[in-house]
């Protein structure tokens, strides 16, 4: 695998685990495509870190969890804002 690729990788995935973020808010901040991102931490990131791997899956498992609250929270918050 390339080395700019694996830098990229670990820098999606330590910004992903470090503040707690989702897949598109990584993609926004870095600038790459959501599937991108995805890919890097599902795919890519096993072969590279392990460990981090494991934590990667813990936080995308929880993201998937709760999707839908965000979903509700977000739509609330933007026919609040529309509203004022």
């Amino acid at each position: 695998m390339d080395e700019n690729i694996k830098k990229r990788v670990l820098k999606n995935a330590k910004l992903f685990l470090e503040n707690y973020l989702t897949v598109r808010k990584v993609a926004a901040i870095t600038r790459v495509s959501k599937s991108t991102v995805h890919d890097d931490l599902k795919n890519k990131l096993k072969d590279i870190n392990y460990g981090m791997y494991l934590d990667v899956l813990e936080l995308l498992s929880y993201n998937k969890e709760v999707r839908h609250i965000r979903g509700g929270l977000a739509t609330k918050n933007k026919y609040l804002d529309v509203s004022q």
